[in-house]
């Protein structure tokens, strides 16, 4: 079930929320039953065969988990940890890499070993992730949760269960435990309700109307077409800002969806394209999972612990297998050697200190602009790769962004140059990116680099500006910001045309 549907909108939602407090009003187990066979439910609309999928994972992982919590203290756990991360790896490999796998087996062996029919389930990387984190977490004494119903709802909450944040048992298990959780709580609800406005209007508005423009670019690279500077950096910008607005949009629903419920789930995303530096952009971006990677993956490999050298191979290490994270594609591992190549390169700068955070007085501003607009860009050539179909159409496309492909113009504007340059063979009229969409990767733009991000706007905030927005100065939602979601909610809702998916449910 996706969030920008009607069904979800105006039944699901609704029908959940009132049971929850209703039944909250009588037991609080029953209302985190409630709650979990709600998010049950919601994971079946989609396909309700994987539900089997799903609740196995999750009992056997409960298994191992109380197993682990229960010898923690008289004997070593560690085999029973590796058997069952082992399990959630094989089952992660089976249904995403299976594939990828033999594909490649047979390009290098001349085999002919035919391919799975193998449909991916939905959320099984954010599920799956979640559940070894526990494990970890359990054999470290850090989590120990011998509730099953607590444990299934952890789980399966409905905000996070298919495209995260990657959630840990120590930020969602005590607040499970506490009864004002389960009671009717106006500022949470309206605080909900603004963060899940704010993020469907991005995913509705923004994401989904800058798709028009990059996905017929990528396409036609896919295609073989040789693409020319202008519309290969259309296509470049307008998936680079689809990307942002859908991803952080969904966080953003998340977030608020929680928040209905009495729930914090973590903040996702924090202006990563604000970053001045590659660091800083993945302390900005997808944040539960960077630090997933990085307390679960980078650390183990050893960290900064063994010198310099391995340092940078532990990053390089830990970006690659993140970037195969998103998917059984070539395309992704070069996506994430790439940013290992640019960590590694500003790891090196800082110890040679080369930091802009020092630099201070007339020149700290221009600085930090130029880094940030060289950062975007980088990021923006990394996007290439992650969303062309192949290595050869991304290495083309980048050919064509940095000029080697010569440069081409929309139709409206190919009537205002002279003669002299269609003569000439300058300026061919590009067929994939007209001019209207340079508004709209403008005012993308605009809202990436100038404007508060939705938690600065809605949630807790001491800024004056974010403050004259949505809250009054004492804190609370008035009249005139009721005015302002509602008039967004009914433009969304108004443009619900198709309700299409989220990028990030393919991951």
């Amino acid at each position: 079930m996706l969030f920008n549907s009607y069904e979800f909108l105006f039944l699901f939602l609704p029908v959940t929320l009132a049971g929850f407090f209703i039944l909250g009003r009588v037991s609080y187990r029953l209302a985190a039953l409630w709650l979990g066979l709600a998010s049950i439910v919601f994971y079946g609309f989609w396909n309700p065969k994987f539900v089997a999928l799903l609740l196995a994972s999750i009992a056997v992982n409960f298994t191992f988990g109380y197993l682990i919590s229960r010898r923690r203290a008289t004997s070593n756990t560690m085999p029973l940890l590796t058997a069952a991360v082992c399990l959630n790896l094989l089952l992660l490999f089976y249904f995403k890499y299976a594939n990828f796998f033999l594909e490649n087996l047979n390009a290098v062996s001349g085999s002919d070993v035919p391919l799975q029919a193998i449909v991916l389930p939905l959320g099984i990387s954010f599920f799956t992730f979640t559940q070894i984190a526990f494990l970890v977490d359990t054999h470290r004494g850090k989590a120990d949760e011998v509730d099953f119903i607590n444990y299934l709802l952890f789980v399966t909450f409905f905000p996070h269960l298919i495209a995260g944040p990657v959630l840990h048992h120590s930020q969602m298990m005590p607040q499970f435990r506490k009864p004002e959780v389960y009671r009717w709580n106006s500022d949470d609800v309206a605080a909900g309700v603004a963060m899940f406005i704010l993020g469907l209007a991005k995913k509705v508005l923004i994401a989904d109307s800058l798709s028009e423009y990059a996905s017929p670019v990528f396409a036609a690279a896919a295609q073989g077409q040789q693409l020319q500077f202008f519309e290969a950096w259309v296509g470049a910008l307008a998936y680079s800002l689809q990307l942002y607005f859908d991803f952080s949009g969904y966080s953003d629903m998340a977030v608020g969806l929680a928040r209905m419920f009495g729930i914090r789930i973590p903040i996702n995303f924090n202006s990563p394209y604000k970053a001045g530096n590659i660091i800083e952009f993945w302390r900005r971006w997808h944040i539960t999972l960077s630090n997933f990677l990085r307390d679960y993956l980078y650390f183990p490999l050893g960290g900064n612990r063994r010198g310099p050298a391995r340092r940078y191979v532990n990053l390089f290490v830990t970006m690659v297998l993140g970037g195969l994270w998103h998917g059984a594609n070539w395309t992704f591992v070069v996506w994430g050697a790439f940013h290992g190549v640019l960590l590694m390169a500003n790891h090196a700068l800082h110890a040679l200190g080369f930091r802009l955070d020092r630099v201070r007085g007339f020149w700290a501003s221009p600085l930090r602009v130029l880094a940030t607009g060289f950062t975007f860009t980088l990021i923006v050539v990394a996007w290439v790769f992650f969303r062309a179909d192949n290595i050869g159409s991304a290495v083309s496309m980048i050919q064509a962004m940095a000029l080697g492909h010569g440069v081409s113009v929309p139709p409206e504007l190919a009537g205002r140059l002279p003669h002299l340059f269609h003569d000439a063979g300058f300026f061919p009229v590009t067929r994939l990116a007209g001019s209207a969409a340079l508004p709209l990767i403008g005012f993308g733009l605009a809202i990436v680099f100038f404007l508060p991000n939705s938690q600065e706007l809605v949630l807790e905030s001491k800024h004056r500006l974010e403050r004259k927005v949505f809250r009054r100065a004492d804190g609370t939602f008035g009249l005139r910001a009721g005015v302002m979601l509602g008039c967004i909610l009914a433009v969304s809702i108004w443009s619900l045309t198709r309700a299409s998916e989220f990028l990030y449910f393919q991951f």
